[in-house]
């Protein structure tokens, strides 16, 4: 009888796990982060392009990177500028490594929290920030829950700016006082930037 086929032991092409902060004091420097399912870290030009939108609102502000995975968001925001930056993520091994991220890059203001991000928002007790990140699996359709929790537990300052990214043609339903800001597509990727309104700047 022929002997079965052994698996591929071939190794991933070097960097594939590796995240390049883009700009501002860390900017070049590589940090790993672990193979998880589901994990995507946001692309180079994307981000280049977000942090470019965000370039008014990113100096000392509140930052909350809900699924934060490899820490793209988050990481970045603390490099150009922001105040403070929660990184909200459930997977062990994932969140581990960006607490490592943090201690290597001897930033004191970021924070990890092991969690499931829609619960957290449920359970804890309201701190408004300023620039919040949603980038869940996609798979996972939690965009229209996390955001409604947001708005309902008043997670956000009067004035939040809220990115978001999902699927090209999502069709998501928001809040009313979200004000679509800036919109642009990579691939089958939409990636959106909402300015919140209170109900009194809409009187």
């Amino acid at each position: 009888m022929p002997k079965p086929v052994a698996k591929s032991s071939k190794p991933k092409p070097a960097g594939s796990n590796q995240l390049r902060i883009i700009g501002g004091i860390w900017r070049g420097r590589k940090l790993s982060f672990p193979d998880v399912n589901g994990l995507r870290p946001t692309g180079d030009r994307i981000r280049e392009t977000l942090f470019n939108w965000l370039a008014p609102d990113i100096q000392g502000a509140r930052c909350l990177d809900l699924f934060a995975g490899s820490g793209a968001l988050g990481l970045e925001a603390l490099s150009r500028g922001a105040a403070s930056s929660l990184l909200l993520e459930k997977h062990a091994a994932a969140a581990q490594q960006l607490k490592s991220n943090l201690q290597l890059l001897q930033a004191d203001n970021g924070r990890v929290e092991q969690v499931d991000s829609l619960q957290w928002l449920k359970q804890q007790p309201p701190k408004p920030f300023d620039i919040v990140f949603i980038d869940p699996p996609f798979a996972l359709e939690l965009w229209e829950p996390i955001a409604a929790e947001l708005e309902a537990q008043d997670w956000l300052s009067d004035a939040a700016v809220i990115y978001l990214e999902a699927p090209r043609d999502a069709q998501l339903q928001l809040p009313g006082n979200w004000q679509l800001h800036r919109d642009k597509q990579a691939g089958q990727v939409s990636f959106r930037l909402y300015h919140r309104h209170t109900l009194a700047d809409s009187n």
